[in-house]
């Protein structure tokens, strides 16, 4: 393997430096930021009482986050797996891969990836594979990292706009249900930062997908990523294109593949407000790959041992004393997220109400009819 040696090879390095540019820049608002926990100051609990762990599937993962896929199959960003990977075996967190569709195609890139089950062999790890590939090459990509499962995105937007990406996605539905069908290990299905609509997720859920990552707009943006690569930036329109993954977490159809989220994930609060919105778990990638870019993996464990210390204080504060807790936890829906849940028919003022037993007296002074305990969504 060698630094930046084929044209993929420099696509990657140039993926990896873009998105730790976005990462240095400062912190743009997101949804997350028109979500805000409604406090009630007598509902906390000993810190001691919360249990982080949580069930994706058939698997228990120690905390209700992962390492999301970024990158591999160069010099430069195997020491960037190499740090992650430790710091995922150190915290006994999930790690994903980056798309390991280069070193299918060519196996001398392969040792980027390998290095995470090498410097992790008892962790949960997943594989990652661009949609519309075959059913051999997922065998064969779950085959490369020993992985529990496989990561399928999708990445209609940034293939627009990337200069070497495809512009035919019309085998995509096929492709997708042989690799379901085929994998050896279950497919956890992910966008790359513009969001699963509800749409898509019905859609996902017949075909058989059992997990989904709804990864919305607001983190890495690989539209502007794809723009900056290109001369002259001519897709620079497309930047912020999507949903984000509170709007995509919101809209979720039932049934539906188990949810995760990822997407514009800044800080330990953010993972909390994702699992209130319904998500088992939260994927971080840009605020763990800054300090796993110069391949420090110490610093990047101490990082990630800061965030589960913060969640379990989090759940404590908010009353909740395991992640599934927090689907009870009122929440305020302000700004561009209660402007989409009312032109989409969402019952933003039900999250507000969600922990009101139905047996409380309180009505609504308009109507006096007593308000829901959970909130009512379109059908």
């Amino acid at each position: 393997m060698t630094e930046s040696a084929s044209p993929s090879g420099r696509r990657k390095d140039d993926h990896l430096r873009l998105a730790h540019d976005q990462q240095t820049a400062p912190v743009a608002r997101t949804d997350f930021d028109d979500v805000q926990i409604l406090h009630h100051a007598l509902d906390g609990l000993d810190a001691d009482r919360v249990r982080l762990d949580v069930e994706v599937l058939e698997w228990t993962w120690r905390a209700p986050v992962y390492i999301n896929g970024m990158t591999g199959g160069t010099d430069r960003t195997a020491r960037v797996n190499r740090a992650l990977a430790i710091a995922a075996r150190e915290t006994g967190i999930p790690m994903a891969s980056g798309s390991v569709g280069i070193a299918l195609d060519d196996p001398s890139t392969a040792p980027g990836f390998r290095v995470i089950r090498e410097e992790n062999p008892d962790g949960f790890v997943m594989a990652n594979l661009g949609i519309g590939r075959s059913a051999e090459e997922a065998r064969r990509a779950v085959g490369l990292l020993e992985a529990d499962a496989l990561q399928v995105h999708l990445n209609a937007v940034q293939e627009t706009v990337m200069p070497e990406g495809t512009r035919d996605f019309s085998s995509w539905p096929r492709a997708l249900e042989a690799v379901v069908a085929a994998a050896p290990v279950p497919v956890l299905v992910k966008e790359v930062g513009f969001g699963l609509s509800r749409r898509t997720l019905t859609r996902l859920h017949d075909m058989g997908v059992q997990l989904a990552d709804v990864s919305g707009v607001g983190g890495t943006d690989f539209a502007r990523i794809e723009d900056a690569r290109r001369p002259g930036e001519d897709y620079s329109f497309l930047a912020g294109h999507g949903q984000s993954a509170v709007c995509s977490l919101l809209d979720a159809p039932d049934p539906s593949p188990t949810l995760l989220a990822s997407g514009g994930v800044r800080t330990p609060l953010d993972v909390v407000k994702a699992l209130a919105l319904g998500a088992r778990a939260a994927g971080v990638a840009g605020a763990f790959l800054k300090p796993a870019y110069s391949g420090d993996a110490e610093e990047a464990t101490a990082v990630i041992r800061g965030w589960l210390s913060q969640l379990t204080e989090l759940l404590a504060l908010f009353g909740a004393d395991d992640p599934a807790a927090l689907t009870r936890t009122d929440l305020l829906l302000r700004g561009r997220v209660r402007e989409f849940c009312e032109l989409t028919g969402l019952d933003a003022a039900g999250y507000a109400r969600r922990d009101r037993p139905d047996t409380e007296p309180v009505t609504d002074p308009t109507t006096q009819a007593a308000p829901p305990s959970r909130p009512r969504t379109r059908t």
